[in-house]
């Protein structure tokens, strides 16, 4: 049986062309290594490189603490935050954590759209 490679690269950017307020995408690794990570064309990057590090690093850290209560509340869909300059979404997959940045001005009802779309695209990592 052979198994089909997924483009990281291919991920991120499909990601990112999802909608024009999109920022920022990336997949890390159980261990909050980056696998891969994007930052749109035009955006400013509002953490430097050692911040975005250690921001993933605590996002892995987050995923093994919320499973504690996994059996008592069920697995979690996705973790939004929303902040006074960026809104952050995370979802994790099977083996690896998805998280990506948008402008915070967008609609609810939006980024559910978003989330969905992106789970569809990621549902293979």
């Amino acid at each position: 049986m052979t198994t089909k490679k997924i483009d990281l690269l291919d991920v991120v950017q499909k990601i990112l062309n999802l909608d024009t307020k999109m920022r920022f995408a990336a997949i890390i690794d159980p261990k909050g290594n980056i696998r891969e990570a994007i930052m749109k064309t035009g955006k400013t990057n509002l953490k430097n490189q050692k911040e975005e590090e250690h921001f993933c690093k605590q996002v892995a850290q987050r995923r093994t603490m919320r499973k504690e209560f996994d059996r008592s509340l069920g697995k979690v869909r996705y973790v939004h935050v929303e902040r006074e300059r960026v809104s952050q979404m995370v979802i994790y997959t099977k083996r690896n954590i998805v998280y990506f940045t948008m402008e915070p001005e967008m609609p609810i009802s939006t980024k559910i759209r978003l989330i969905t779309k992106i789970k569809k695209i990621t549902a293979g990592l």
